[in-house]
């Protein structure tokens, strides 16, 4: 058993879910005991989720901006595995911030649970939203993912967030 306990629910809609690009970092939380699935889950509130530079995936905290609830998956986690998400969603950097949602099973359950999810950054959530033309998605596909960029192919010259700044600002 982990010395963390797992307490922390996380809500995942993009990479990390099972079959993306960066699911290999929730089977190493799994393996390690550092995170548990739950199971698929939608959030209670119509929520944005819109695709970025290199195909990177944002929820946007704007509560009825869309009118998508959004699909994805729910885990349990310990506090060192939400330290290698922090890590991974770059929250230091200011490319998304860890911030509470609500949620329903998918399977019809009403039960709400409250977790957290990691949000585009603050700072240019509203941009971003108007640079996809208001228009989201209700899931994070397949066809989606294949647009997705891992960050040791993307270019070394620019971060994530210029990248973001060019996107946002861009004709």
């Amino acid at each position: 058993m982990s010395e963390n306990p797992k307490k922390a629910l996380i809500f995942c809609y993009g990479t990390l879910k099972q079959g993306f690009a960066n699911h290999s970092l929730m089977q190493d939380l799994i393996s390690h005991n550092d995170a548990d699935f739950i199971g698929p889950y939608v959030t209670n509130s119509q929520l944005p989720l819109v695709v970025g530079p290199y195909g990177v995936p944002f929820l946007l905290n704007l509560p009825g901006s869309s009118r998508h609830r959004v699909r994805g998956e729910l885990y349990s986690v310990s506090d060192s595995g939400l330290r290698r998400l922090d890590e991974l969603e770059g929250i230091t950097l200011g490319h998304y911030e860890r911030l509470p949602v609500r949620l329903t099973e998918i399977d019809g359950a009403t039960e709400v649970v409250e977790a957290e999810a990691y949000y585009g950054h603050r700072s240019f959530a509203e941009e971003m939203w108007r640079k996809c033309g208001e228009e989201g998605y209700d899931a994070y596909t397949e066809e989606l993912g294949m647009n997705y960029v891992r960050r040791d192919l993307r270019p070394k010259d620019r971060s994530l967030r210029d990248q973001i700044a060019l996107f946002c600002s861009s004709d």
